[in-house]
Parts: structure tokens; sequence; C-alpha cells
């Protein structure tokens, strides 16, 4: 009788053994890659461009019969999980990714709010994790499986600062921004600095903040126009440009008002419509004027979704690249999953003149690209053409 019960627990350990070497083996024949998104919340275009890209990146792997590694083509399935705009749920959504559904490489999150705290997580799973748009220097830093598709804040505030003065002449700013938010907030105090050390201490006449939500910003405009600046940048997103831009005028402001890439969606110059006409931002391609691999991308996306992407989509399709190239360049994956993502990450950092459609990219050991900015302007159409292109 002992020798039977013997013979079965024997056989239910190797039975369990090879189900789960089997499981194992499956979980790894396919693909699984995480965008992390803000499809709902405050800036739901931003995930809905996000989306679509990785959607139109999807239909070529699929056509081209998966990714390639070693010789063997493997099945890729993209994992959409919306982070509402919130940090904590940002969190959630890659902590999900990692631990359930075995993501190899997470796209995302795009605003510093959200991909600051998120990273932490990533990095902390040994997950590579590719923010397309946040500028944040914090998302990157002490974080080896964390990178970015885009420039950073300490090189974008000096653009801009460079630029009024060198376009307008101008020597003093008055600076508007939401104190509540990462990306804002950094950015805001990066211009303050290379604005007063072009122009002098109090130079930046006016610093006014506001919180996350708020609509009325009469009562900083007024004291920013009475400050007697000459110019107002404001890095605020879409749903918040529009109200700062109309609200100022109201006001009797007539300076210009100068923005970041967060007013790349197609969105700021719809909702702001004329008042916005003739205004410039920094950013990271300009749609308008786009020829090569980048019209091709716009062209397709337009005829797809019915409207020219932003900003966001394109970094987004430069990041799936920058994954695939890096999955491609580990030679061959292993089935467990931890190691895969290792040799992900330790192809993604060897990455050199990768040519994306938002400019070439070559990555620093912070896991940030060495890429231009570029100066858009706001056509009387609502067009973002291209203006100059500023290199580091």
């Amino acid at each position: 009788m002992r020798k039977l019960m013997y013979l079965v627990m024997v056989s239910s350990i190797v039975a369990l053994c090879f189900s789960t070497q089997a499981w194992s083996a499956g979980r790894t024949a396919t693909i699984k890659v995480g965008i992390n998104a803000p499809m709902t919340g405050d800036i739901p275009k931003v995930g809905e461009g996000s989306k679509y890209a990785a959607e139109m990146w999807l239909e070529d792997v699929t056509k081209a019969g998966g990714i390639e590694v070693g010789g063997t083509k493997y099945p890729v399935e993209i994992i959409v999980e919306d982070n509402e705009s919130k940090a904590e749920s940002a969190v959630k959504a890659n902590t999900k990714m990692i631990t359930q559904d075995d993501v190899m490489i997470i796209i995302g999150p795009q605003a510093s709010s959200q991909a600051v705290p998120a990273g932490d997580v990533a990095n902390n799973y040994e997950t590579v994790m590719i923010s397309p748009w946040s500028t944040n220097p914090a998302t990157t830093t002490d974080r080896p499986y964390v990178f970015r598709g885009c420039f950073l804040d300490p090189f974008q505030g000096p653009v801009i600062a460079n630029f009024i003065t060198e376009e307008f002449g101008f020597t003093k700013a008055a600076v508007l921004y939401d104190v509540a938010s990462d990306y804002p907030k950094g950015l805001a105090e990066v211009f303050k600095k290379a604005w007063e050390e072009k122009h002098g201490a109090g130079s930046v006449v006016a610093y006014e903040s506001f919180t996350t939500k708020d609509a009325d910003f009469s009562s900083q405009l007024t004291k920013i126009i009475r400050s007697g600046a000459e110019v107002l940048f404001t890095p605020q997103y879409y749903n918040e440009v529009p109200l700062i831009v109309q609200q100022a005028k109201d006001l009797g402001w007539k300076g210009p008002i100068v923005g970041s890439d967060s007013w790349g969606s197609t969105e700021t110059a719809k909702l702001c419509g004329e008042a916005c006409y003739g205004l410039f931002f920094s950013s990271h391609y300009a749609a308008a004027n786009a020829t090569g691999p980048t019209k091709e991308f716009i062209d397709r996306y337009n005829a797809k979704y019915g409207y020219v992407p932003d900003d966001v989509a394109a970094l987004t399709w430069d990041a799936l690249r920058l994954a695939q190239a890096a999955i491609e360049g580990t030679g061959k994956l292993t089935g467990n999953i931890k190691k895969d993502r290792m040799a992900v990450r330790d192809a993604l950092a060897k990455v050199k003149d990768f040519e994306g459609i938002t400019g070439n990219m070559t990555f620093t050991e912070q896991g940030d690209p060495i890429k231009c900015a570029v100066i858009v302007k706001i056509s009387d159409k609502g067009e973002y053409g291209f203006y100059k292109s500023v290199c580091p």
C-alpha cells in the first residue's frame, strides 16, 4: 500500500512538473507587450493616440508573421491597461501586466505624473518600460529598466527660453503652471532657471500656479498682466491651454503665449481655435511639413482614424519599434520570462542611431535618448507647422 502511494505521489509530481513546463512554455510562446495609457481621465486623447499607434504597429508585426528572434517568429499580443490619468492606477496597471499578464515590455505611461511612479514598479520587477512622452528626469533616474523616447525637461526648458529670447528679444517673462502635476511643475522650474540665467534674477516677473482641475485662472492672469511680463509660458495640457489662452485674451493680455510639448495634441488647436493661431510651442515633431517615413505614418494614421496624429502617437510608434528592435536584438528567447526581460533591457541599452519618425536616437546610460527638439507654429488653419529645429 505504501509503495502504491509512493508511486502515485511520484507520478503526480512528475505530471505537475511537465504541466508547469508546458504552461511556462505556453506563456512565453506569445510575446506580450503592455500599453499603460490614459484611456479615460483628464487627457483621454493621449491614450487614444497611444492605442491607435499600437494597433498600427501590431498590424505590421502580424502581417510579417510575428517578431523574429533567432530564426523563430513569435506571435505578438498587445495588452492595454487604462491608467485613468492617475498615478495609483498607473502603478496598478504596471503591477498587473508584469505579475499576471507576463508582458515582456511595457510602453507608457505617457505623462510624467503617471510615468514616474509606474517606472518604479517596472524597475523593481526588472521589466523594461519605455515612456514615449515623459520628459521629467525622475522617470529614468537610477532605473536601469526604464527608458524614454523623448527629450528631457532640462533640455526643453532652455530651448524654449532661448527661442523666446532670440525670436522676440524679450527680457521679462511670466509662468503659469499646475503645481500639483509633475510634468508642468518640473518644466516650469527648469524654464524659470534657464530664463533667469539669461536675463538675471527677477526677470521671471510673475510665477503663478494653480491646481489640477482648476478652470478659472483670472486671478493668476490678472497678476501676470500687471507684472509687466512680455511673454507668458504655460506648460499645460490640451484640456487647459484653451481656457488659459482665451481667459488671458479676455483680460487684455496682448503678448505671445508659448507652450511646451504638452500642447502637441491636435485637440489643443481644435479646442482653442483662433485664439491659438500664431502661437509657438516646443515639440517632438511637426506634422504639417513632414516628409519620408514620418509623412507615411501620418498619412496612414489619418486615413485609418480620420485625423492627423499628434506627437504622442508618433512617439508611441517609435517606442514600439524600439521595443521590437530590442526583442530582436536579444538573439533568442529562453522561455524564462525573467531572463528574457533582462536580455531585452541589455539589447535596448545598446541601441545606437535608431531612425525614428520623431528623430534619430542613441541612448545614454540613464536610458534617455539624445535627440533634437522642434519649435512648432500653429497656423491660421490650426495646423502644426515646423518652424525650426534645436539640437543638443
